[in-house]
């Protein structure tokens, strides 16, 4: 299937289409729309609804204003614990930084005595330039663990779509606060770490990858499957919140924390603490709640896989080589059909692996198959075409052969038709018989000399032989050709008149340089007035030769002389003087020209006459004798 020149360029087309659409995909303009369009599956093909299993105890602008001033809120967070703890949640998970001892000691051990009573309690720690900022020891003791905040954006568009399951600074390393809220939750089940692809918590088994942005150590990054918010309200988080003002106002909605685990951290427009998500894009999701996601897809185990660039790579590639056969074995509209719908399944090719969980690049597939389809189709278009040349060449170059036959070998078939009539109607005399025979025998050879001379030109234009080597003597060539024409002259009263003949000798074909000479000759006789003559010399100059055919016909122009060489281009003058050329001739003289490493010259004037002159390279006698 492969073995044509045509095969191999839809290989070479396609593969090169795979290499660019692959290093597209790794470019940070690629992976910024492989997120564009992960974010929008996410949003097309949005998980179930789930019952939370976290609430969020919001501390909103209105809860500020309530409690008075910031540094009244660890007060505030003392009774609001105190309210969720009979209601057993099963974690507290605190998103509020307590590194300093504020400006209040005895609510420092309000907040305390509430740690000490509440189950399971997660504080935070945030990493900050001189390393973690853990919480004071008066609130630290109290804590069952304590998780970093930190959060990671994408640096192509600011987004947060994954959540470090771990950092680590220095040789202190700590694990997510959701994810350590998710472990304090299930009873601190045992945690084992896999240095490849996933952890294991008991049963459940975690997936991460690599963190691209290389800003914490260890780098394993969880995709957040984040629930969706309520349909037509972007701003209406399906995790339910409660505010701690409306909790300190009504201490009845403690119910709600009930079983539940908890997450209390700021979502006042003044924090700093937000992001953009796949499902906010026009107002920032406060972190309290990106961890409360990241729990909830802890909890429900509802994980997003990332393809490997490995795997990107293979569908990729079994997309191009689909690609490619279809091109080998199908032209015309059926390949362009099918090349379509490979374009459209690649399209689809990401949705599917998302539906299975599995985030797969979309850049990469899809440049893919746009790209090799569109290089196959333009390949086969340009290669029909080049075949479709080829062929009319083929055509031309056969219309040109049955030229050549009716015109150039019109000539010698007319003096055998007519010599046998003559024998057949008449009763000759046996010297006349005998005269007869010999023309047509000496026609029939020459017709057949110059249907072999014709058949190697065309083969040495088709690369099918090889030109003859063998020295001969340029002087007797020439002479020859000269009497061979003189006849054709004395018809029409001329006089072909020999300058230097130089006594050279070339290394060549000589039978195609007769068929070059006898051509120059016969047509500055045909093509020019009766009693007029024919130039003819050959002169030896620094290892050229130099021969030269003048006439004085009617000349040409510029423009003639521009096509002289072109096959079936007919000059004024061939067509004024009557004769029935083909313009071919010309052509072979001068392929063979060029075949022996030389080149023609011509000259002309309208009115004038023309020269035509070859210009061909002579051999040294040492090279003569060697050949000999």
């Amino acid at each position: 299937m492969f073995k044509n020149k045509q095969a191999w360029g839809y290989i070479a087309t396609a593969f090169a289409a795979l290499l660019i659409a692959f290093t597209i995909g790794l470019t940070a303009i690629g992976q910024g729309v492989d997120n564009y369009a992960t974010d929008f599956m996410a949003r097309l093909h949005q998980p179930d609804p789930w019952q939370p299993q976290s609430i969020i105890l919001a501390i909103d602008d209105a809860s500020y204003s309530y409690i008075g001033s910031v540094g009244r809120l660890r007060g505030a967070m003392a009774k609001a614990i105190k309210l969720i703890t009979p209601m057993h949640p099963k974690a507290i998970a605190i998103d509020v930084i307590l590194a300093d001892k504020g400006d209040f000691p005895e609510e420092n051990q309000r907040l305390a005595e509430a740690l000490a009573a509440a189950p399971n309690v997660v504080l935070d720690s945030e990493l900050v330039t001189e390393g973690w900022e853990p919480p004071i020891e008066e609130f630290a003791r109290h804590a069952k663990a304590i998780g970093h905040v930190h959060i990671i954006p994408d640096k192509s568009d600011g987004m947060c779509r994954f959540i470090p399951l771990e950092a680590e600074f220095g040789k202190k390393r700590l694990w997510a606060l959701s994810f350590e809220a998710f472990r304090q939750s299930r009873g601190k089940e045992e945690l084992t770490e896999y240095l490849g692809d996933h952890l294991e918590l008991g049963p459940l088994t975690i997936p991460f990858v690599r963190d691209r942005n290389k800003e914490i150590d260890k780098g394993w990054r969880m995709r957040i499957r984040f629930l969706p918010p309520e349909p037509g309200e972007e701003q209406v988080s399906r995790i339910p919140r409660v505010t701690l003002k409306r909790l300190l106002e009504h201490p009845d909605e403690a119910a709600r924390f009930k079983d539940k685990v908890v997450f209390i951290g700021a979502t006042a427009q003044s924090t700093s603490d937000k992001m953009m998500t796949p499902f906010s894009t026009k107002t920032q999701m406060p972190g309290v709640e990106i961890h409360a996601q990241a729990f909830e897809t802890l909890s429900q185990g509802k994980f997003l896989l990332d393809a490997s660039p490995s795997l990107v790579f293979v569908m990729c590639f079994a997309i191009v080589a689909f690609v490619t056969v279809i091109f080998t074995l199908r032209t015309g509209v059926p390949a362009y059909l099918m090349g379509g719908a490979v374009v459209v399944s690649a399209h689809f090719l990401p949705h599917l692996f998302f539906l299975n969980g599995v985030v797969f690049a979309y850049v990469a597939p899809v440049l893919s198959a746009w790209l090799s389809v569109s290089g196959c189709a333009s390949y086969q278009y340009f290669f029909v075409r080049r075949q479709l040349k080829q062929s009319e060449g083929e055509k031309a170059r056969y219309q040109q052969a049955i030229h050549f036959v009716t015109h150039e070998m019109r000539s010698p078939l007319t003096a055998i038709q007519g010599s046998s009539e003559l024998m057949g109607r008449y009763n000759l005399s046996e010297e006349k018989r005998k005269q007869m025979a010999q023309m047509i025998n000496s026609e029939s050879k020459r017709l057949a000399r110059m249907i072999q001379t014709f058949l190697d030109v065309e083969r040495l234009s088709d690369g099918q032989m090889d030109l003859k080597k063998e020295p001969f003597g340029t002087q007797q060539m020439i002479q020859a050709c000269i009497d061979r024409a003189a006849p054709i002259a004395e018809r029409k009263s001329m006089q072909v008149e020999v300058g230097e003949l130089a006594d050279s000798t070339m290394v060549g074909d000589r039978e195609l340089m007769e068929y070059a000479v006898y051509n120059l000759l016969t047509n500055a006789v045909k093509y020019s007035p009766a009693e007029t003559k024919v130039q003819v010399q050959a002169v030896q100059t620094d290892g050229e030769l130099r021969l030269s055919v003048k006439d004085q016909g009617m000349g040409m122009d510029e423009k003639e002389l521009r096509n002289i060489f072109t096959k079936f281009y007919r000059t004024k003058k061939a067509e004024a003087s009557g004769e029935a050329g083909t313009g071919i001739g010309l052509s072979i003289v001068h392929q063979i020209v060029t075949f022996h490493g030389g080149k023609m010259e011509v000259t002309s004037e309208p009115g004038r006459g023309s020269c035509f002159t070859m210009i061909l390279p002579v051999a040294e006698k040492e090279t003569c004798s060697a050949s000999s």
